[in-house]
């Protein structure tokens, strides 16, 4: 099970590269169902301009596209960065069960950094949450804000 959940977080880093391109915070995601790719998507927050338009979400949105329903819970999400408070409210509503993720993201994570939801006592569904290749996501967004800062000081 670990190398398909290497295998997909792989994928995962190769959407996050596309929003790298674009000058998006590199975050990547894939949503799986019985072993195969339903969706996959990149932050487009800065090119849609729109705080609404992170991985998850979009991932999301395309998977209930796909199987014709909101709810997701035969479904496995790989992102690379901790899920925000939004995406994870997203993740509890779509009744994904399992959310593998690279990267802790200490100032909005929700899945565990920050604040947990999944530890709050009302919510109707919980989420199995697990970081795995958090070394080579950490990377990709370390390379993106340096990048970011060398072009700011070169303005």
């Amino acid at each position: 099970m670990e190398n398909n959940d290497e295998k997909f977080m792989i994928k995962a880093i190769e959407q996050a590269r596309i929003a790298f391109d674009m000058d998006e915070v590199p975050v990547g995601c894939v949503i799986v169902k019985n072993g195969e790719i339903i969706a996959q998507a990149y932050n487009s927050v800065e090119t849609d301009n729109n705080a609404t338009m992170h991985a998850e979400l979009k991932a999301i949105n395309q998977a209930t596209q796909v199987i014709g329903n909101f709810r997701l819970d035969d479904c496995t999400m790989y992102v690379t960065l901790e899920p925000c408070v939004m995406c994870t409210g997203a993740l509890v509503y779509s009744r994904i069960p399992k959310v593998v993720f690279g990267a802790f993201d200490k100032k909005r994570g929700a899945c565990g950094s920050l604040l947990s939801l999944n530890d709050y006592e009302g919510l109707n569904h919980k989420i199995e949450v697990k970081s795995i290749m958090e070394k080579e996501c950490v990377e990709l967004m370390q390379s993106f804000f340096r990048r970011i800062r060398e072009k700011n000081k070169n303005k």
